[in-house]
């Protein structure tokens, strides 16, 4: 766990770390905008602001306008607990899945020198907040060739893609010493091995909308807020799926009474559950989202510096003095984009006159601690906050019945 990426989420929005103020040039109204932690995978806020950039910039720049398919592949509970230790066992599993769609693509279209794209997204987390790595893969439906040329995709099933990302997984667990042959020998005969790779998901090509959609769901948070239901009367915190649909009981008899019924939620001890989410945060620098093939950054490079070489060289403009940067104008231009898209509102548009606003300053705590309190002491927004305890009361019964009840199952069956 990257315990500085846990410290700095606190700090999230806090005005007392920090503000830039925003200020409209015509009638003076300004406001602070507190710094965010910028923190993936601990921070909803922060996380659903890089999903939205990263999903925006791969509809919109790295896609081809070209049909795509979703990969998801998937190992063994077995093998998982290998890759919760070792980060950097994990971050060998991306080229393993690029490379069981490039295989089967090129002998499915009979040449080895197309290549198709991919964005293959890390995620690390199941349903309910659990370790469960596994790989989303945005493909196209088909390959490039050196030219350019889109070649698409025959109807190809799945089992050539599951197969060979199995033997491929296998040879690296046993390269790194994790497994022998005897158990490779015997998870093959096993009916159900844990593999899968599911193809089912199809894109139309051009369809940028759903690009966005489906990457913004690879990118997502390992967890969600409003899926955190309560704490129950013992202090537990009861987490649900994201699908909270009721399931029958199997009957005797039934496989999936072999399998063990499939809960939809999970209760924890409030320390196992911020260690159940802590879990997921990424090595500082790790890369969670990788391009590869025509996608890959490479590639890319390369397709840009040819078109450039090959268009005209630009008029020559008037040099016009300006202060900002080319950086900082795109950072406030996507922080106020970002807010638009989620909220559908223009943060830089005045709410007293409708003019358009400015961020005049940007002011840090370590920098200018004093500067800081000054201005939230003289503006009201200053709180001291001392160290939170425990609660000093138990919670009263009115308050009780507006959360969740936790039921012992025993006491349950037994009042029937």
């Amino acid at each position: 766990m990257n315990a500085n990426a846990v410290l700095d989420f606190l700090k999230c929005g806090d005005l007392r770390e920090g503000f830039a103020r925003v200020r409209c040039p015509d009638c003076r109204h300004e406001f602070f905008v507190a710094f965010s932690c910028k923190q993936r995978c601990v921070c909803p806020s922060c996380h659903q602001k890089r999903s939205l950039t990263t999903a925006l910039r791969i509809a919109e720049e790295v896609s081809a306008p070209v049909p795509h398919r979703q990969f998801v592949f998937t190992m063994p509970k077995r093998f998982r607990l290998y890759f919760r230790y070792n980060r950097d066992l994990l971050r060998q599993l991306p080229p393993l899945a690029w490379e069981t769609v490039r295989d089967v693509d090129r002998a499915a279209l009979d040449r080895n020198d197309v290549v198709p794209g991919l964005v293959v997204g890390i995620q690390t987390h199941g349903e309910l907040a659990n370790w469960h790595p596994h790989f989303h893969v945005l493909a196209t439906d088909g390959a490039f060739i050196p030219d350019g040329t889109f070649i698409p995709m025959p109807e190809t099933p799945a089992e050539p893609y599951l197969k060979l990302w199995e033997q491929k997984l296998f040879d690296l667990l046993l390269a790194e010493g994790r497994i022998t042959p005897e158990i490779v020998q015997q998870m093959k005969c096993w009916q159900h091995s844990g593999f899968s790779v599911d193809k089912s998901v199809r894109l139309d090509a051009g369809d940028t909308a759903a690009i966005e959609r489906l990457t913004q769901y690879i990118v997502r948070c390992p967890f969600s807020l409003d899926r955190i239901l309560s704490l129950n009367p013992d202090g537990k915190v009861v987490y649900r799926a994201e699908k909270a649909e009721c399931r029958p009981f199997p009957v005797p008899g039934d496989e999936r009474l072999r399998q063990g019924v499939k809960r939809n939620f999970e209760v924890f001890d409030p320390l196992d559950f911020i260690a159940e989410i802590t879990q997921h945060i990424p090595d500082p620098g790790a890369q969670q989202i990788r391009y590869y093939g025509w996608y890959s950054n490479k590639s890319r490079g390369q397709r840009a510096k040819a078109a450039n070489a090959a268009a005209k060289p630009p008029a020559v403009q008037p040099v016009i003095e300006d202060h900002d940067t080319a950086y900082r104008k795109s950072c406030r231009q996507r922080w106020a984009a970002l807010i638009k898209r989620v909220y559908e509102v223009d943060p830089l548009l005045c709410p007293k006159c409708g003019g358009k606003m400015r961020i005049v300053a940007f002011i840090e705590r370590r920098s200018q601690p004093t500067v800081v309190e000054r201005i939230l002491k003289h503006c009201g927004l200053w709180e001291d906050t001392a160290a939170r305890g425990p609660p000093a009361t138990a919670p009263t019964q009115d308050q009780l019945a507006l959360e969740l009840q936790y039921v012992d199952p025993d006491e349950f069956l037994a009042a029937l």
